[in-house]
């Protein structure tokens, strides 16, 4: 199967190669395969016999065969006119071809694109084939620093650690409002698959039901529904959606919450709390649910996902560093929380691991429960797997091996049997609130790159650190920029 795949994966990718010099980007290419391979594969089961076939939801001008049969200006004629009127559609179709441009300007190449993809009978194909394939795609398309999609691509050794101590489980329903190419959601939907004997109104469910996200781009939401699909999640309808997370609570409420929101500290909009007080700027929203105003994406995200849990529903959340110690609106949410949720777990992430450069980014798990007058969180159990850990995105990547004591110190099946080792280690609530600013930012093992000249990690991972913390610190100073910009010249010398 993984040879299988692989092969399919290099060949597409090769061609790849070839439209770059027509400026095509890794990631415009990897949305034209999206758009082409839907059709194909459409067109496919429209073709199979009943029970296995599927009637199209596509229009037949503007199907794999109309598009197959044209060549030359016709050809791109065509595909145009395909994308711009699928994208008007609604459910999957809608999302899959939304906002939808045609990147390839060469009819010649682009003829050349679709013979290939037509060449394989993609239905014919197993789903996790399937499924193996557009990952593969997704991963490489990560790599590229330059116009890749790295930054929503969560490493999926993490991404399979955080879902085997969750323990999603069948009849929940999931979310991800950051989804990215939507990696939490399948390791999620394996883990179901593989634990569970499903009917056929279980996995009914599982396949339609379950997943709920949403990403405020609408090329990653494209991938992400294309990614879904080809591993036999959704129908005609998408289980996910391009808007703005922050905006506005929907009302829905989950038993599951997995995600990793997007890096980068100030909003592009201003939150209001019930208090009326906001930051100056151009767009506003009010959410009366969040415990504190701030143009901080994470800290709202947090907040987000607190209102979205159900009352004992559990979340995991990647954030940065920032969050455990930025004072003011970051103090009173971490106090929030601890008293409001049972946070349980700290799992502080080693560098070299993201696609994204210079930020230092952990997990925090939480359970919701209901309104108390005592504080629900009663010790923070903190796993360090940064210290004296050195991974790079080449040379030395994270692997779901590397994680293995961090899953057995956890105890999904038990948290209350949990012991303290080398790196795991417990603090109550009354040793976090007497804490300056209730910082969760914890460390106690000594660095021994800071004691040995001997132990210094490689060049090139010793450059990435560097960078990293180079490129924390020029966004702590374009955070206080962007907070000194519009006040006057009292404001900023009283501020001083």
């Amino acid at each position: 199967m993984a040879n299988e795949s692989s092969t399919i994966v290099q060949k597409l990718w090769n061609y790849c190669n070839v439209l770059r010099d027509d400026g095509v980007s890794y990631n415009d290419y990897v949305e034209q395969l999206t758009y082409l391979l839907f059709l194909k594969m459409v067109e496919e089961q429209n073709q199979l016999p009943p029970p296995l076939g599927k009637r199209s939801t596509i229009p037949t001008e503007y199907s794999w065969e109309a598009l197959r049969s044209q060549d030359g200006d016709a050809l791109e004629i065509q595909y145009r006119h395909t994308l711009e009127n699928l994208g008007k559609e609604k459910g999957l179709l809608g999302v899959i071809f939304r906002k939808s441009q045609n990147k390839i300007q060469d009819p010649a190449k682009l003829k050349r694109l679709v013979e290939l993809i037509n060449s394989e009978t993609w239905i014919g194909l197993d789903i996790d084939i399937k499924g193996e394939i557009y990952e593969g795609l997704l991963q490489k398309n990560a790599e590229d620093v330059k116009g890749g999609a790295g930054q929503y691509f969560t490493p999926r050794a993490l991404i399979q650690a955080i879902v085997e101590v969750m323990q999603p489980q069948l009849g929940q329903r999931i979310c991800d409002p950051a989804c990215g190419t939507g990696g939490f959601f399948l390791v999620a939907y394996n883990f179901i698959k593989n634990n569970y004997k499903l009917d056929k109104d279980q996995r009914h469910f599982l396949n339609n039901k379950t997943f709920k996200g949403a990403d405020v781009a609408d090329g990653v939401v494209r991938l992400c529904a294309m990614n879904l699909y080809l591993h036999g999640i959704a129908g005609d309808d998408s289980p996910v959606e391009a808007k703005d997370s922050l905006m506005s609570d929907s009302g829905d409420r989950f038993e599951l919450i997995l995600t990793n929101p997007p890096f980068g500290k100030k909003s592009s909009i201003t939150v209001f709390n019930e208090e009326g007080k906001a930051d100056k700027e151009k767009v506003s929203y009010r959410r009366d649910d969040f415990w504190a105003t701030t143009s901080n994406k994470q800290l709202n995200f947090l907040q987000h996902v607190k209102t979205l849990l159900q009352i004992n529903g559990k979340a995991a959340v990647v954030v940065p560093d920032n969050v455990l110690f930025e004072g003011g609106a970051g103090e009173t949410i971490r106090r929030k929380l601890l008293h409001e949720c049972d946070v349980h777990t700290l799992l502080r992430l080693p560098t070299g691991i993201f696609y994204a450069q210079g930020v230092k980014a952990n997990v925090l798990f939480f359970d919701r429960k209901p309104a108390s007058a005592t504080p629900w969180t009663e010790k923070l159990w903190i796993y360090d797997f940064r210290t004296n850990q050195h991974f790079t995105l080449k040379t030395n990547t994270l692997r779901y091996e590397s994680l293995q004591d961090f899953i057995q110190s956890f105890n999904a099946d038990n948290r209350q049997e949990r012991q303290e080792n080398e790196r795991f280690r417990a603090f109550s609530y009354e040793e976090l609130m007497q804490r300056d600013k209730v910082s969760l930012d914890i460390f106690w093992l000594k660095d021994d790159s800071l004691e040995d000249s001997d132990n210094l990690p490689a060049p090139d991972i010793l450059a990435l650190e560097i960078a990293e913390d180079l490129g924390a610190a020029l966004e702590l100073f374009q955070g206080i920029t962007d907070n000194l910009e519009g006040k006057t010249e009292v404001e900023v010398k009283c501020q001083v």
